[in-house]
């Protein structure tokens, strides 16, 4: 077996995995539609006022910083863990890196978009 195709065995058997898992959650799941469930539910208290409210586009903002930085210490782990035996060049990466995101964290903070309202 050739190497592409083993690449094109590997392609079809994650998008099975990928497909097959929410086809038969549609095909399996009983359909009995309901008025009850279209209601939104906050703690088994009903609400009040109108449901669908517009959010502010700062607490998404707040939202998109905080996984930024948080995928940013994800990605830094592995190379704080294999820092003795990294080459200069790789060291000089992690720096840019570093420095790219220091530079996005100014950016942010002079935009307003850490502080909470």
């Amino acid at each position: 077996m050739s190497q592409y195709a083993l690449i094109g065995v590997y392609l079809i058997i994650a998008l099975i995995f990928g497909v097959a898992p929410p086809l038969l959650a549609w095909f399996l799941s009983p359909k009995k539609p309901n008025p009850y469930k279209g209601e939104v539910y906050e703690s088994g208290i009903k609400t009040f006022g109108p449901t669908w409210i517009r959010f502010k586009p700062q607490y998404y903002l707040f939202a998109l910083a905080f996984l930024v930085f948080d995928v940013e210490a994800a990605l830094l782990l592995p190379w704080a863990v294999a820092y003795l035996w990294l080459p200069l060049y790789a060291v000089i990466e992690a720096v840019i890196f570093i420095l790219i995101l220091v530079f996005g964290l100014v950016y942010v903070w002079r935009r307003g978009w850490l502080t909470w309202m």
